[in-house]
């Protein structure tokens, strides 16, 4: 395994410690991440409220419960997250989710971008620190195999073609791509991440 891999593993926090440690900071009205401000810390106090309620109404499908379950092999799903994403807070659950209902096949382990640079810049998207990104690691194999993010396939589509249209991201397609999100209900996460797993089993990555 790649040393700056182990090293985020080494210092990464499970579910519920990523959680508390968000929650922690909250109280303080504090986010994670170098920079400080009120703005983002509004955005980690609306994200707890969604992965409070996402916690509760996310779904795993019996098809995608069945393939994560019939794995060969176990896995790490090392994701890099802050707590003041919208990204991640609608991603992050259903996540959790499909490792609980995998039958101990997949381990969730979260690091935090800013803490992380040496990763984060080894799983750039067009350029760019965007999160969340999932990395998928073999555990008997200590070897990663894939990495899937900042957001499904479909939601990415929405934000590139209303940056092409108006030239910037506003609070409006914030707003749009959080309404995706709610009526996605979770099924493309499910759905692309089942199929990278898929892949791998079948040696396709």
């Amino acid at each position: 395994m790649k040393s700056i891999v182990a090293k985020a593993l080494f210092n990464s926090y499970s579910y519920p410690e990523y959680r508390k440690l968000v929650t922690d900071l909250l109280s303080e009205e504090k986010s994670t991440g170098n920079e400080q401000s009120e703005s983002l810390t509004h955005y980690t106090k609306l994200n707890e409220a969604r992965m409070n309620r996402l916690e509760k109404t996310i779904k795993i499908s019996e098809d995608v419960i069945s393939k994560l379950q019939n794995l060969n092999n176990h896995y790490i799903w090392l994701v890099i997250s802050e707590g003041w994403c919208g990204d991640a807070a609608q991603i992050l659950p259903v996540i959790n989710k499909m490792a609980i209902e995998s039958n101990k096949k997949i381990d969730v382990r979260i690091v935090l971008r800013d803490q992380n640079d040496d990763l984060m810049n080894q799983y750039l998207t067009n350029g760019g620190r965007a999160i969340p990104k999932v990395i998928v690691i073999c555990k008997e194999a200590g070897i990663v195999r894939a990495d899937w993010g900042p957001r499904p396939k479909e939601a990415a589509e929405l934000m590139i073609n209303y940056k092409k249209e108006f030239g910037v991201i506003d609070e409006k397609i914030k707003t749009d791509l959080q309404l995706w999100y709610l009526a996605d209900k979770g099924i493309s996460v499910q759905q692309e991440l089942v199929q990278i797993m898929e892949n791998i089993k079948y040696n396709r990555l």
